[in-house]
């Protein structure tokens, strides 16, 4: 918002350039929709007045340096009034007026004006409401903060009937809560108008972007100045973006600035266009590899081992009956095995599953009565199966001898291999694939960076998702040399850690805690090693294996091609 006002007082050339200005900023409307106490308020208001005294000053100077007599170009100052917010919170309302009260005193103090406070001006332009529900009034600039609730905790935070109202509005099903905030705020903005928003850094990521930054480029804005993610200031800890854009600009904006550094355009994803490797296609022979784990929807299938021994002890139920891994198994045990049960009939019948007599009473006593309170039909016809079996995960696991697991959250993701006898849980990452080669792969830095760029994000952990970060990885097509090569490096990083932590009787959380603290040189050489057998596989040179922006823009090149059909793609054959 200032940036631009700046930008215009040095491109005025003659005092009638300036007087226009001064008149084009005495009809500035500035909006804050959930303005809270006013923060945003004042300080725009503040830099506002800032800039109304650097154009007096321009048309004193000019004035003389062509040698006319000094005079008063402003005969009124910005307007109070042209400061509008909304919030919910009545007290907040009278506070938000207090601080701009407070503020208007404050800018005469400050630029030595002979400007009136009192009587003090009415801000009934603050005033209390939703503003998702509120008709806004028409503001040259769009400002704020929007609340923050995840999309999964909508209905819990607001209500069945509010989501629902949300949904029926906007007609983009549930999402987090901002991107309601960012269409209003880019539907009500006039051609030219401005908006700026602070929004957690998941408003670029996934499934919240399509519907927020991604409509917005659609529909005729550009986003002109961007914080990809930046730590929070306040209290929570949560890592924030700021997208400042434009709606249906004139002319392509003569500057572009991203995370401080100017680029030629921003993408939804808020990266430069050079990089966003958000853009790469699915690969279709990479589908059908990578899943989630089953989603039980009921806690009354996991057991623990004193009660899963006991049901064991008939060698009927251990074809239901299984190991139970979970995230906090895979990075915190010594041995990523799991540490509970859960019983899993799979897709039998109702009928088949009355078979297991003891297992089938846990079901129906703990799980049947959660489940008959749920709105899924399905959930509750099918009580005894999980309510997302993951039928095409089982078929890719059938006839396989081992799988990879990886724990779906983290700082780093962490891949481990488990016996096809092993339940993972819904938080667990499970990818069909049995051999050396695979694992190292996927324990690469040139995998890992690319998941994290296509991942969303919270602090600084983030959560892969096998469509975006899986089945648009471009795999190495390798000779048998450089196969083997990549097995062997990741078959001895598995054996030190592995040997680490059960010495230690720590898990691999802690272990790479410790390694990022400089602990275990050996184990970061192991990792330095197998980065370089995948950049090598890749035909890179070892450069890449270290550089995660190199070996993205690579692997983009790489996708694109194949998505293009210039390069014959058969990587798990």
């Amino acid at each position: 918002m200032v940036e631009p006002w700046r930008e215009r007082i040095a491109a005025c050339r003659t005092v009638a350039d300036v007087q226009e200005a001064q008149d084009a900023l005495m009809r500035y409307v500035v909006l804050y929709p959930a303005c809270g106490s006013g923060n945003f308020l004042y300080v725009a208001y503040r830099e506002l007045r800032r800039i109304e005294a650097e154009l007096r000053r321009r048309a004193r100077d000019m004035r003389r340096s062509a040698g006319l007599r000094e005079q008063e170009t402003l005969a009124v100052y910005f307007p109070l009034t042209n400061i509008k917010g909304i919030e919910l919170d009545p007290f907040a309302v009278q506070l938000a007026r207090v601080t701009m009260w407070m503020g208007h005193k404050l800018a005469v103090d400050e630029l030595d004006l002979e400007e009136r406070v009192l009587p003090l001006v009415d801000l009934s332009g603050i005033r209390r409401g939703d503003a998702l529900k509120l008709e806004w009034p028409r503001a040259d600039a769009i400002i704020g903060n929007p609340p923050y609730h995840g999309s999964q905790r909508l209905r819990g935070e607001l209500g069945d009937d509010y989501v629902e109202w949300l949904k029926s509005e906007f007609g983009i099903g549930v999402k987090d809560y901002a991107v309601y905030w960012f269409r209003k705020a880019h539907e009500r903005l006039d051609t030219g108008g401005r908006a700026g928003l602070v929004a957690t850094n998941s408003i670029s990521q996934n499934r919240n972007r399509g519907p927020s930054l991604e409509w917005i480029l659609e529909t005729g804005g550009t986003i002109t100045n961007a914080i990809s993610t930046q730590d929070w200031s306040g209290e929570a800890a949560v890592d924030v973006s700021i997208v400042n854009w434009l709606r249906a600009p004139d002319a392509v904006p003569a500057r572009v600035v991203l995370d401080g550094q100017e680029v030629d355009g921003i993408t939804s994803s808020l990266r430069s266009p050079t990089s966003d490797i958000t853009s790469a296609t699915r690969l279709s022979v990479n589908a059908g590899r990578a899943f989630q784990g089953p989603i039980p929807v009921g806690r009354g299938f996991v057991l623990d081992v004193e009660e899963a021994e006991r049901l064991l002890n008939s060698p009927t139920n251990r074809d239901v009956v299984r190991p139970y891994l979970v995230g906090d198994d895979i990075v915190s045990d010594p041995e990523s095995k799991p540490r509970r049960y859960v019983i899993d009939f799979g897709f039998l019948s109702y009928e088949d599953a009355q078979r297991y007599a003891a297992p089938m009473t846990i079901v129906r006593e703990r799980v049947k009565p959660e489940r008959d309170q749920n709105r899924d039909a399905g959930f509750r016809t099918s009580w005894w199966r999980f309510g997302r079996p993951r039928g095409e995960m089982r078929d890719a696991l059938a006839g396989l001898s081992r799988f990879v697991a990886a724990n779906r959250y983290g700082k780093r993701i962490l891949f481990t291999w488990q016996p096809v006898s092993v339940c993972p849980g819904d938080i667990v990452l499970v990818f069909a694939m049995e051999d050396d080669h695979a694992i190292g792969v996927l324990s690469s830095l040139t995998h890992q960076e690319w998941a994290r760029a296509q991942s969303s994000t919270l602090e600084d952990r983030f959560r892969y998702t096998p469509t975006s970060a899986f089945e648009t990885f471009p795999w190495p097509q390798p000779d048998e040399v450089q196969r083997e090569a990549v097995a062997e490096a990741g078959r001895r990083l598995i054996v030190r850690r592995s040997e680490i932590c059960l010495e230690r009787q720590i898990g691999l959380t802690k272990l790479y805690n410790e390694v990022d603290d400089g602990a275990y040189r050996d184990l970061r050489g192991l990792h330095d090693a197998l980065d370089e057998a995948v950049a090598a596989a890749y035909g890179w040179p070892a450069s890449a294996a270290h550089d995660a922006q190199e070996s993205n823009r690579l692997l983009l090149e790489l996708n694109r091609a194949i998505a293009a059909g210039e390069i014959e793609y058969r990587p798990f054959d």
